[in-house]
């Protein structure tokens, strides 16, 4: 099939143009749904809109120094494109990635940058949505139709990271950043800079400046999870030396690695203890028996109740026993001119601090939605696994994994979504939404998330925003790949949760 008839459209006499499918999102979500809806329905017309003015999404908007992913490149890259360069990668070889499957598969012709939705509106009359927007580059409005929309936007703002309101900020004399909006010209070089935090994003930026800052400190009111290791994978080198090829090595490792992390979670349910002390003597080997493990890397919570921070090479121990980067655990009293006052009555001076404090988390996009004119109270649908709505027809949103790659769902859910609509077609139908079942009725409706499961800050606060789950597995989305990976292709199209017009 030609570009030129996978593009076929149809266009309004006020210009606007109709697809099959919409997709919101050019990042590693939107790039996979193309992928396969090309594959697997080829007679759909779509469009991906993307509001950035290229694709990659997080690996695009993140520029802080060291960038990195913090899942293997193995089950983080796609099922159907080899991986062949290290498990943890740069946002830069994760964007030549990319780049590759959307011009080895002919998907840019397909997507527009610039392109900001900011309303969509459902019609049961015409069994469609109407999409509002404008381009950034012009300004002008834009207006799109489509009979389905597929979400791949991720779940937090681009734009702006969170930042809480510490007092005395102003005051401040250096300059406060956000790692999600580094600025490109910030020299750090030879200066005292103070990163609050210890997630990942931290995990990751404190050693890649260490080396030219006068010191690096990172400040954490509480201690994280992390896991150090080599960056290496033995099998897929292994696998590389014999010659084997490398779509089977990618089949391979994917598999060996999601077997290992199974084991992984499991045993972090099953014998918390026992994983707390593999991970916190895997900091003592780098940072030895005399360093205080206890106060600075043993959190309050058991292993994987929080995302856990892959540490590459120890990159990061290794920045704390060379003496560039400490680490201080306490809270923070104020700002003054000078740094940050703690609790305890310790002043940590610096030049710049860096907040990596997290995602202000973004539900849908913020975009407003509306059924039939009736605005859309996501707090009052309850999901259908994490990715349909009650009441919200034609609709799916790609929300992965903590405890596994995110790409991983959207594989699944690429597939969820192109057997529906052929499923769809073969039916003669136009619309489809979740609906509880009678049996369902006086099911428990309760927060997207169990906290005793996962309880991510960004998460936390602003649960009251997100749809609700029920106590029934297909009413919610358990964070668990190695049940999905059987339950989603296995979802009974027919089932009454689904309601066909």
């Amino acid at each position: 099939m030609s570009v030129t008839d996978t593009l076929e459209r149809s266009e309004t006499p006020t210009g606007v143009e109709h697809f099959d499918v919409l997709i919101v999102g050019a990042g590693i979500s939107g790039v996979g749904a193309a992928y396969h809806l090309q594959q697997q329905s080829p007679n759909k017309s779509f469009v991906i809109l993307e509001e950035l003015e290229s694709f990659g999404g997080t690996w695009l908007t993140h520029k802080y120094p060291g960038i990195r992913s913090d899942s293997d490149l193995y089950t983080f890259g796609y099922r159907f494109k080899p991986w062949v360069g290290p498990p943890i990668a740069t946002a830069d070889e994760i964007l030549t990635y990319m780049g590759e499957v959307i011009d080895e598969n002919d998907i840019g012709p397909h997507i527009r940058y610039k392109h900001k939705i900011e309303a969509a509106h459902w019609s049961s009359k015409e069994k469609q949505w109407t999409l509002e927007g404008k381009r950034l580059d012009t300004g002008e409005p834009i207006r799109f139709t489509a009979n389905f929309l597929w979400m791949c936007q991720g779940y937090y703002h681009h734009a702006t990271g969170y930042t809480p309101e510490w007092e005395g900020m102003e005051d401040f004399r250096g300059q406060i950043v956000h790692p999600q909006t580094w600025p490109e010209d910030l020299d750090y070089k030879n200066k005292n800079v103070l990163v609050i935090g210890s997630g990942a994003t931290a995990a990751t930026l404190v050693p890649a400046i260490a080396g030219d800052c006068a010191h690096v400190t990172m400040l954490q009111r509480s201690p994280t999870y992390f896991r150090a290791a080599r960056n290496v994978n033995e099998l897929a080198d292994l696998l590389r030396v014999l010659e084997v090829d490398e779509s089977w090595i990618h089949e391979i490792t994917r598999r060996a690695i999601l077997f290992e992390q199974a084991e992984f979670t499991r045993r972090s349910f099953e014998e918390p203890e026992v994983v707390r002390k593999e991970l916190l003597d895997g900091v003592r080997e780098y940072l030895g028996p005399d360093y205080d493990i206890d106060k600075h890397f043993t959190p309050r919570y058991r292993p994987w109740r929080q995302r856990l921070a892959f540490v590459p090479e120890g990159d990061l121990f290794e920045g704390i026993k060379a003496g560039k980067a400490t680490v201080v655990t306490d809270e923070i009293d104020r700002f003054t001119d000078k740094g940050v006052l703690l609790k305890s009555g310790e002043l940590l001076e610096a030049d710049i601090i860096v907040t990596a404090t997290g995602f202000n988390l973004s539900v849908l996009g913020d975009i407003a939605f509306d059924v039939d004119d009736k605005p859309v109270e996501w707090p009052n649908t309850v999901t259908y696994r994490g990715m349909m709505f009650t009441g919200v027809p034609n609709m799916v949103w790609v929300f992965g994994y903590f405890r596994a790659s995110w790409t991983l769902r959207v594989d699944l859910l690429g597939d969820f979504v192109c057997r529906l609509l052929n499923h769809m077609d073969r039916m003669g139908v136009k619309s489809v939404r979740p609906e509880l079942r009678p049996e369902d009725k006086d099911m428990e409706v309760l927060p997207w998330l169990d906290e005793e499961n996962f309880n991510p800050g960004y998460m936390l606060r602003r649960m009251h925003l997100m749809p609700k789950r029920g106590t029934k597995p297909e009413w919610q989305h358990n964070q668990d790949y190695w049940a999905e990976r059987n339950e989603i292709p296995e979802i009974d199209l027919e089932d009454s949760a689904f309601v066909y017009e």
